[in-house]
């Protein structure tokens, strides 16, 4: 088998920032042992694999080691691969997914996604949580996500978590991943930023984190009363994300950039 394979850098201005992702168009489904050592090949956050759905397309994700039910940042960069280099004339792209419907449509220079929110709600500290990330959160919610709340970005940035220690414990709490997040600076335009770690599903910290922002999103609007805000995850590599609460839904856009084209054959 023989397939296209681009790698894009999503929530990005300019290469080697945001969250790498991979992308292969398919005309239909090879096994899932085949996507998941494509995936493992790859050994990115996530690849995308896609087949066209009527007049939509079934859109799954892959990280190295498994299938996972919502990623936001190969969501866009297969919408990128589409508008850009599959021509895909419609202004808006539908995908079906485990999450159900998810909508990309082109916003001036960005691309929006249409998301569904998850409602975080306040969680018990579990006491190793603090010795694996190495610092006690203020708050600590869950939803999708177990999401903590610290003091500041700086606080954020200095985290160095302990990945035996974290895995240990994401993996007790059911293969859970971590959000950590805090306000922005004043005056840096950003409302709030965040670190994700999910080394329960072979990725210690990643980079530009979509899904996440289903959580953080509507905590964010309702903490600081507004709807539209401007998200930086604040990783090594670092992204972007203008985003809208929207009720049930959250709206996030970005830019990519390409990285590599090419063919694989397995």
């Amino acid at each position: 088998m023989k397939a296209r394979l681009y790698q894009v850098d999503a929530f990005a201005s300019r290469v080697f920032e945001g969250n790498p992702a991979a992308v292969v168009p398919m005309e239909s489904w090879p096994g899932d042992d085949v996507m998941q050592a494509i995936a493992a090949e790859n050994n990115l956050a996530e690849t995308a694999f896609f087949v066209p759905e009527g007049e939509a397309y079934r859109l799954r994700w892959f990280t190295p080691t498994v299938e996972v039910p919502l990623c936001g940042h190969a969501t866009l960069a297969s919408a990128h691969v589409l508008f850009t280099h599959l021509k895909h004339a419609a202004p808006e792209i539908n995908f079906e997914t485990q999450s159900g419907r998810l909508t990309v449509k082109r916003d001036g220079d960005r691309l929006a996604m249409d998301f569904p929110a998850d409602q975080i709600k306040p969680y018990m500290m579990h006491e190793s949580l603090p010795a694996a990330l190495g610092s006690k959160p203020i708050l600590v919610m869950k939803g999708k996500f177990l999401v903590t709340l610290f003091g500041s970005a700086a606080e954020v940035a200095r985290l160095n978590p302990d990945m035996v220690v974290l895995k240990r414990f994401c993996e007790s709490q059911g293969s859970i991943s971590v959000i950590c997040m805090a306000a922005g600076d004043e005056g840096s335009g950003i409302d709030f930023v965040s670190r994700m770690f999910a080394p329960a599903h072979g990725i210690d910290e990643d980079p530009v984190t979509g899904s996440a922002h289903c959580s953080s999103v509507p905590y964010w609007a309702k903490k600081l009363g507004k709807s539209d805000l401007v998200a930086r995850q604040i990783s090594k590599r670092g992204g972007t994300l203008w985003c809208t609460d929207a009720g049930e839904r959250v709206i996030m856009r970005g830019t990519c950039v390409d990285y590599l084209q090419g063919e694989i054959e397995v």
